[in-house]
């Protein structure tokens, strides 16, 4: 216990607190048991600490990682059971998925200790999902957490401060009123290559970022899917296929025989992927406007992975493609267009550059022309970057 104590006091001293994530106002801290989730690397350690440092009473709090060696010969339940009866309030477990049986334990943690608030963060939402049984999913509320938003990479390394806007505030072209002294075009540029992870002020940031595809593709998806080494090889072949072709229509057949698997094998990996947060299929509605339809398209999750995998080979249109999915998924469900690119609820958008004209969208009520390398947009022709601005 002294050790683990030891570790929380460094780590909650030497967290910054001068910039938060989009879901630090968005998650009911409240909940006696609250679960986020999300891909590795977009800031849910901070986040946590940032919450322990400015709201908690620090010595009613600990926190934990799970892969700590400490829980090599211990479990989860019986720090739980010392931590209560040092006077312990507010227990912060990161990296929760990495500690056997979790799942089993989270629940005995909650019903034991009813006064005793239980915060949990998992690096993979695919360990998390498979872990939420039944009887825990009724007890703990979970919250995703993806990659910054051009809005908050602004924030958070230019120090530009810019408001939250709605689809229908973009649309009605709100974002004019920013400062006319505000060229958004070079940083937008430079977000889309390098700006999505927070580290991204970070001189290896390539490498870094190389680090959390290797470690998902040759850790977290096969303990999740019991996969073998073979497996792992295979999971990295099929993302070079999807970041050479992106965006493409999968044929789930010539993939199998590419990697030697079976089709059906082909749409579990391309889920797993999804999931981890390295690639966004995009569906058609016939799962429902929320539901899993048919998958139409494979995009990259967001655009610096275009860049780390592709390199020079990286391809504009899906690359704006990528950036308009990636952002607006957030608070809209996306789903492919019989006639264009995306559909939002009723509403249509073709996406492409500066010379994109209306004919995709002729004769569509609600349809418009979001176009890259323009600062302002008027009618129904949007700036991309805009788009940038919803969390």
């Amino acid at each position: 216990m002294e050790h683990l104590t030891e570790n929380y006091r460094r780590l909650l001293s030497n967290t910054p607190t001068t910039f938060h994530r989009y879901q630090y106002n968005r998650v009911n801290w409240q909940n006696r048991m609250l679960g986020i989730v999300g891909p590795r690397g977009v800031g849910k350690t901070t986040m946590l600490l940032q919450h322990i440092k400015e709201h908690l009473n620090q010595d009613k709090t600990l926190y934990v990682t799970a892969d700590d060696f400490y829980f090599s010969s211990h479990r989860l339940v019986d720090l739980a059971d010392e931590f209560t009866k040092m006077g312990g309030e507010h227990l912060v477990i990161d990296e929760i998925h990495k500690h056997p049986e979790w799942s089993r334990e989270l629940k005995l943690m909650y019903d034991y200790h009813p006064d005793l608030q239980i915060i949990f963060s998992g690096s993979s939402v695919l360990d998390i999902t498979k872990g939420m049984t039944a009887d825990l999913s009724r007890r703990a509320i979970v919250s995703d957490m993806q990659g910054l938003s051009w809005r908050e990479y602004l924030q958070l390394f230019h120090q530009i401060e810019l408001p939250v806007l709605s689809l229908d505030d973009i649309l009605a072209h709100r974002y004019a009123e920013l400062p006319r002294s505000f060229r958004p075009l070079p940083y937008f540029r430079d977000y889309l290559r390098q700006g999505y992870y927070p580290f991204a002020g970070d001189a290896d940031y390539e490498a870094r970022l190389m680090g959390i595809i290797n470690q998902t593709l040759e850790v977290d998806i096969p303990q999740y899917a019991q996969m073998s080494a073979t497996m792992s090889r295979k999971l990295k072949q099929l993302l070079a296929i999807i970041a050479a072709s992106v965006p493409f229509k999968p044929n789930m057949s010539s993939i199998g025989q590419t990697l030697g698997v079976s089709r059906n094998n082909v749409a579990d990996y391309l889920l797993y992927i999804e999931k981890a947060g390295l690639i966004a299929q995009l569906r058609d509605a016939t799962g429902g406007i929320r539901g899993l339809g048919k998958v139409d398209k494979v995009y990259l999750d967001n655009t610096n992975l275009a860049y780390a995998l592709a390199a020079d080979k990286t391809d504009v249109g899906n690359l704006r493609e990528t950036f308009f999915f990636n952002q607006m998924r957030v608070a809209h469900p996306v789903i492919v267009s019989s006639v264009s690119d995306f559909q939002i609820d009723h509403r249509t958008f073709e996406i492409g550059g500066r010379k994109k004209g209306q004919k995709q969208i002729e004769g569509i009520a609600d349809g418009y022309i979001v176009k890259d390398d323009i600062e302002y947009g008027f009618a129904n022709t949007i700036p991309l970057w805009a788009f940038g601005l919803t969390y």
